[in-house]
């Protein structure tokens, strides 16, 4: 089919319609009006949505299906953040042009995340414009169990899964020319994991939690804000990446963990008591959960040397970051 054959509708239908596979929480699938979703007895629903634009959130000449992973991974990560179950999403596509290969690979990825993560595709839209993808999740808790960044306490454990900056050396180095998809820290950066698992696993345990999209220290500060307390972080027990320590010197790693953003990491604060049982919990998931310092009364982080104190996060309206 020619690029100008190829209507909206069909475009739909072609890449990006998928049928639920008779799933019976969803009353009407897409291709009508509304989907229609029937939410579990008992359960509350967390949503949340994120719009990915091009050379903002992505590189233009990423992969397509790299693309669409990332597109809904950051959208599922708020999700993971909350301890919910991802169930349901939509996908609002602006394109400059109908390409169909690059369509099918979008496709592709954005499915592929989906259905590893029981999440469906429900409806959306597709218009014509500079290349963005907003995506809009759905995710189910039990009632009045949603993690939130209000609950930190002073004595709390600062914990964080997995091993933050690695997205953005990843990112770092395709600005710096690297095209081996396969590197670990570019596929952190253009394939990032939403910690679904480690969310649901670390609600009823967890007193706040937070993702880290802007970069730990910025999201950090979220959270003692809301929490109404402070930090002090130990800054030699930061979890280091192996290809990180291989190739920085200290200064650098510390900065790309505390400030890099795009890892969607679990920033979370734990009672004492509850420390040991969460890692047991994610070591089951196979992801390291690393207490990285203590909540303390006051305001602000404290344990940082001079050139980290004020150093900020991810802003839309400072810097340009694909």
């Amino acid at each position: 089919m020619s690029r100008a054959a190829l209507s909206e509708f069909a475009l739909i239908a072609r890449y990006l319609a998928r049928p639920a596979s008779g799933r019976a929480d969803i009353v009407v699938d897409n291709g009508d009006d509304c989907a229609v979703i029937a939410p579990t007895s008992g359960h509350q629903l967390a949503i949340s949505v994120d719009t990915s634009v091009v050379d903002v959130h992505f590189p233009a000449a990423a992969p397509p299906a790299a693309i669409g992973h990332r597109a809904l991974a950051v959208a599922l990560s708020d999700l993971a953040a909350m301890g919910a179950r991802a169930r349901w999403c939509t996908l609002a596509l602006t394109l400059p042009e109908i390409d169909p290969d690059w369509l099918a690979g979008l496709g592709e990825g954005f499915h592929a995340l989906a259905e590893r993560c029981g999440c469906a595709l429900i409806g959306g839209d597709v218009t014509r414009g500079s290349l963005s993808l907003s995506v809009t999740v759905h995710g189910e808790l039990p009632t009045g169990s949603a993690l939130t960044r209000a609950g930190a306490q002073v004595g709390d454990w600062i914990a964080v899964t997995g091993y933050p900056g690695r997205a953005a050396e990843g990112l770092a180095r395709w600005q710096q020319g690297e095209r081996d998809l396969a590197h670990p820290l570019l596929d952190a950066y253009l394939r990032p994991q939403p910690r679904l698992a480690a969310g649901e696993a670390l609600r009823g345990l967890a007193s706040a939690a937070i993702d880290v999209s802007d970069g730990l220290l910025a999201d950090l500060g979220h959270l003692l804000r809301a929490s109404g307390v402070g930090a002090q972080l130990d800054l030699e027990a930061l979890p280091l990446a192996t290809p990180l320590r291989a190739t920085l010197d200290s200064d650098q790693v510390q900065r790309r963990v505390l400030a890099g953003g795009d890892d969607y990491e679990l920033l979370v604060t734990l009672p004492p008591a509850a420390l040991a049982t969460a890692q047991q919990q994610l070591a089951a998931l196979h992801l390291p959960l690393t207490p990285i310092g203590r909540i303390v009364a006051g305001e602000g982080v404290g344990g940082l040397p001079e050139a980290f104190v004020g150093l900020g996060g991810w802003d839309h309206f400072a810097e340009r970051r694909a």
